[in-house]
């Protein structure tokens, strides 16, 4: 639990060095230090030390998570009645399927990343499990197809481009294809690696294999096979309002189809872009931003306008604050307080 400092008193935020640190952890999520504080110009201890910092006071966390092609996912817009957004949000926030919630400003109160194991459970989960909700209003599903860019794959952008290229060990983002059914399950010790990486990206092999029972080489022989296949995701998060990204905004936007591929992939190369992803519905991209605030609401819009004028933006909501981002639970400033295990409904 990060501390939440003197009563009336600012919580601490990031240096420009943090910042770099957490672009090279975004780059490469489980560099060793040595190669981390090389690229930082600092040593490795010196690295280590400050992202044990980061993490403690909930500032900074590297998690992992199944990848995009393993289950069916979808954007849920909840409407509340007044006196009962409190409760929902705090029920939804606590199911290990609802992946992400943001509480928002705009025609609708909750958005909500879900993940099921296929259609049928996925529409069972909405309409029982959060549509049966007392105080729920109404519900809105959006599936996601294509996604374009996640986070995973957004940079803060604090250190020298050409040496973030030179440390990054992910693959250059690329469109990945959700799911309509459950694809095989990964296999137990597969599992139990990503259940104990969620919980700590970065974890050390001989830990990894405390952890989930096995030796350290087979950790380490399994994880760099998941890697490699693409069967984990890997990534680095952090407090954005306290890095000075305190505007989120959710665009329901349209484009013709003939340029969905071709917008969908050049947005999410956007600085601003958090994600990017094709959904149903009448408007077919969902396009979520990180801001520097209200103000650059304006500038960006004026952006999209310039580099994408086929795109018509039909809807912007904004984010109030997001209580739970990729199963970690955040505090109003967006420090990680605590972690909901992913999880598929039973519906």
């Amino acid at each position: 639990m990060p501390d939440s400092g003197a009563a009336g008193s600012p919580p601490v935020g990031f240096s420009e060095l943090d910042l770099a640190l957490v672009d090279a952890l975004q780059a490469a999520p489980r560099a060793p230090w040595t190669r981390i504080g090389k690229a930082l110009g600092v040593d490795a201890t010196t690295a280590a030390r400050r992202y044990e910092r980061l993490r403690a006071e909930g500032l900074a966390w590297v998690t992992a998570y199944d990848a995009a092609k393993t289950a069916t996912v979808a954007y849920l817009e909840v409407r509340c009645r007044p006196r009962a957004f409190g409760r929902v949000s705090a029920a939804v926030t606590a199911l290990p399927w609802v992946f992400s919630v943001d509480e928002t400003a705009g025609d609708f109160d909750l958005f909500l990343s879900v993940a099921a194991p296929d259609l049928p459970s996925l529409g069972r989960a909405v309409h029982r499990g959060i549509g049966g909700l007392r105080g729920v209003r109404s519900t809105r599903t959006r599936l996601g197809i294509t996604l374009y860019g996640e986070g995973r794959d957004w940079r803060m952008r604090a250190m020298n481009p050409t040496v973030r290229a030179g440390l990054s060990e992910q693959e250059t983002a690329r469109p990945r294809t959700y799911s309509t059914h459950l694809h095989q399950r990964p296999a137990p010790p597969d599992q139990a690696l990503l259940t104990a990486l969620g919980a700590d990206g970065r974890l050390g092999y001989a830990e990894l294999g405390a952890r989930t029972g096995m030796s350290e080489h087979s950790a380490r022989r399994r994880l760099q096979r998941m890697v490699r296949d693409g069967d984990i995701t890997l990534r680095c998060d952090l407090a954005h309002p306290l890095a000075g990204l305190s505007t989120m905004v959710i665009y329901r936007t349209s484009v013709p189809h003939a340029l969905l591929e071709q917008t969908g992939n050049a947005l999410a190369r956007l600085d601003q872009v958090r994600m990017c992803v094709s959904v149903s519905g009448p408007y077919n991209l969902l396009v979520l931003v990180w801001l520097h605030g209200l103000d650059a609401i304006d500038p960006f819009e004026a952006l999209l306008a310039d580099r994408f004028p086929a795109l018509e933006v039909q809807d912007r909501t904004v984010s109030l604050h997001s209580p739970k981002r990729m199963a970690w639970l955040l505090d109003e400033h967006g420090r990680a307080t605590g972690r909901v295990p992913l999880g598929l409904p039973s519906y």
